[in-house]
């Protein structure tokens, strides 16, 4: 169990699919979102990589591998080797990115329960790198929002603000969502907390 807190481990794309809430229990199920989009483009970056290399590769044996490739009038150095790396490096970024979704890495849970008073974070991690951070409801001194607004860069985020140490981003938002629903969803948990909001 790991009771330290990394906000790089913990910070993802990955929104809160259910929720459970009780007298004395609130957990929300975080999980990945548009999964299917990106089983899709991962495919395409595969096939796109596949084609690359063996553009690359068939430049070089002077013979074209699949048919509708034309590598004839490709030189192996540069063109074709530059098609080989780029090949190359496609095809072990969508297999790392198969093995994120496959496994559900990233996908876990917020819980905070009055019974045991802790938070308890929890991410799913590769092998024996899973995120499980346990603290105090009590060193709970509030919840955060932060909304940063960009063409490229549009982040939205619902932080933990806790006592003496910095402050732990448990919800992140895969797309740009409306302000009242980051307050909705920022004050459900603060209100099960009796805690204030903050902003950014």
């Amino acid at each position: 169990m790991n009771k330290g807190i990394d906000q790089k481990q913990i910070t993802n794309n990955y929104e809160s699919s259910k929720s459970f809430i009780s007298q004395n229990v609130f957990k929300e199920e975080i999980a990945e979102s548009d999964k299917l989009l990106k089983w899709i483009y991962n495919i395409v970056i595969l096939i796109g990589g596949m084609g690359f290399l063996c553009v690359g590769l068939s430049s070089y044996l002077k013979h074209n591998i699949i048919f509708f490739l034309k590598a004839d009038q490709i030189f192996f150095y540069p063109q074709g080797l530059t098609m080989c790396f780029y090949g190359i490096c496609a095809i072990i970024v969508s297999i790392n990115q198969f093995r994120v979704l496959l496994n559900n890495i990233g996908e876990g849970f917020n819980e905070f329960n009055k019974d045991k008073k802790i938070m308890n974070i929890y991410r799913k991690g590769f092998k024996n790198s899973d995120v499980n951070i346990v603290c105090s409801l009590n060193d709970i001194e509030a919840i955060r929002i932060e909304a940063k607004n960009g063409i490229f860069n549009s982040q939205q985020s619902i932080f933990v603000c806790i006592k003496g140490k910095k402050d732990l981003p448990i919800i992140q938002f895969s797309r740009p969502v409306e302000v009242n629903e980051l307050e909705k969803r920022a004050g459900q948990i603060a209100s099960f907390l009796k805690v204030p909001i903050r902003g950014s």
